[in-house]
């Protein structure tokens, strides 16, 4: 890590601060502050914001576990965001990703359009593909919309593209520093 985490208790100076610290707790309960929280929490409003959006897109969306599962874990591979695989490797194998599937996550080279990709269903294999996309070219081309468009509702595509976009964030932040000190340690 490339700053010292804040203790847990986090010291707080305001009853507003101990309500920021109250509703990560809340949301990560029953489990205790991440090395992510204790990160953020060198900045209180960052750190409610960050807890709120992500709360949003982790908890509040109408995606299955293993779409939302599979967007995430693509992108931290993309991202060598270790840590974020870490955490949600195991959620997208309880979701429904196979051993299979998740090896093609750790794979990374990219597929378009309407390849298949071993291991997942067809619509992993799509959101594989736009995650793709989008993390690494920004702009997403006509064919791999239109396979994401084609398999999922209008608001599924929202949430997706949302899914992507905020992990893309949250990989920016844990590889810049080190969070979990995972930086270079690849699953095998």
């Amino acid at each position: 890590m490339r700053l010292p985490y804040v203790p847990d208790p986090p010291p707080v100076t305001s009853a507003p601060e101990q309500a920021i610290v109250s509703r990560i707790r809340s949301r990560r309960a029953p489990n205790p502050l991440q090395a992510l929280d204790l990160t953020l929490l060198h900045s209180p409003p960052v750190a409610d914001g960050w807890n709120s959006f992500l709360g949003a897109i982790r908890t509040r969306t109408s995606l299955p576990v293993d779409i939302r599962e599979v967007a995430i874990c693509r992108v931290a591979v993309l991202n060598q965001a270790w840590y974020e695989w870490m955490h949600h490797a195991p959620l997208a194998s309880a979701g429904g990703v196979s051993d299979a599937g998740l090896r093609s996550l750790l794979e990374t080279a990219s597929v378009g359009g309407d390849g298949d990709v071993e291991g997942l269903t067809e619509k992993q294999a799509a959101v594989k593909a736009y995650t793709d996309a989008m993390t690494k070219d920004v702009v997403v081309g006509e064919e791999v919309f239109a396979r994401v468009k084609r398999l999922f509702s209008e608001r599924e595509v929202v949430e997706i593209t949302a899914t992507v976009a905020a992990y893309n964030c949250v990989s920016r932040f844990l590889v810049a520093l080190d969070v979990g000190e995972q930086n270079g340690k690849k699953p095998e």
